[in-house]
């Protein structure tokens, strides 16, 4: 991992910090970004997520997908968790945690705004991340980029009616036309221009394609960083008025990890799938798109919504606890070896 992936935690609390301090000290320019809109997306943080997003689908190899029948009991282990279970069993928990337990601690106008969040940030498999924990399992790679690049197909149409029939089912409005808008703006585009620009790359060799996703890497995080300033500049009133907030949010996130990659990782070991496809498979369907997430939260509510707080928290604890996940794929690999049926 590079400094930047090994310490992300570290860099967001410190975004938090500054943020909260500059939007107290002077909201005036911030709220001014903020106003920055076309069609209800915010100009500044949609260019910040298109230098988040685009070389993270550099690396995406479509033509990696004909992979997937290598390993297809791991493929279809890793759809059923990332498109059946892990956005259900995200709303069960936002319902469960941020509509009950916790709602009486809560701000009472943004409870359905959080319950939104927590429902994009599933609906969402990770792009780029989950070739870093990929790498740290000793994961099949050819498995890991066919996955990502199937998911990646997939979330260009299912994204957006997966996010409007679970926020439907939690009563909450969905603004059809600014979600199809997100889609198109943060999925849609950047695919095509990732893969165009691969495609340029490759044909100068391998090298050139590595060469500039090693100099893109450390920009695209320095741009999720100065979107999560805008984002606590935004919301440091709540956060100072209600510092557990951020707590409170992270316990359905950290449960759902712990919950989906296990269940992945036991259905690739009752299956019988080997275990380098089982580790990646589980971090997979563990993992979130939080840098789709975000954009798409501010995109449908804001800056200063609950939305964008939840997608943030995702970002927070990403790295440890998917750390932990990593830690016990690796101890655990006896037992799973032991216990698969090839």
């Amino acid at each position: 991992m590079s400094l930047f992936e090994r310490y992300l935690t570290l860099w967001v609390f410190l975004c938090i910090i500054v943020g909260v301090v500059l939007g107290q000290a002077a909201p005036a320019p911030f709220h001014w970004l903020g106003g920055l809109e076309i069609a209800k997306v915010n100009i500044p943080v949609g260019l910040l997520i298109w230098v988040m997003i685009v070389p993270m689908l550099l690396r995406i190899d479509f033509g990696a997908l004909h992979e997937v029948r290598k390993h297809w009991r791991g493929i279809g282990v890793t759809l059923f968790i990332n498109w059946a279970v892990k956005p259900f069993s995200m709303t069960l928990l936002g319902w469960l945690f941020i509509r009950h337990l916790f709602a009486p601690y809560l701000p009472a106008e943004q409870l359905d705004s959080y319950i939104a969040g927590l429902v994009l940030l599933a609906a969402a498999p990770c792009t780029a991340m989950v070739f870093v924990w990929s790498r740290l399992v000793n994961g099949e790679p050819l498995f890991t980029l066919s996955q990502v690049a199937l998911n990646d197909a997939i979330m260009v149409f299912a994204f957006a009616p997966l996010v409007a029939l679970l926020l439907g089912m939690s009563s909450i409005i969905v603004p059809w036309d600014t979600l199809l808008v997100s889609v198109v703006l943060y999925i849609v585009l950047p695919v095509m221009l990732a893969q165009a620009w691969r495609k340029l790359l490759l044909a100068r060799g391998e090298k050139a394609l590595q060469h500039t996703l090693a100099m893109l890497n450390p920009v695209s995080i320095s741009a999720l960083l100065l979107t999560l300033v805008l984002l606590f500049a935004f919301q440091g009133q709540a956060i100072v008025e209600q510092p557990l907030i951020i707590l409170m949010l992270a316990v359905p996130i950290t449960i759902q990890v712990y919950f989906t990659s296990g269940l992945a990782y036991w259905l690739n070991r009752r299956v019988g799938e080997v275990h380098c496809v089982a580790g990646p498979s589980a971090l997979i369907g563990a993992s979130n798109f939080f840098e789709l997430a975000v954009a798409a939260a501010i995109s449908l509510f804001g800056f200063e919504s609950g939305a964008a707080l939840a997608t943030v928290v995702g970002v927070l604890i990403e790295v440890p606890v998917m750390l932990s996940v990593v830690y016990l794929v690796k101890r655990s690999a006896g037992w799973y070896r032991a216990g698969s049926r090839r």
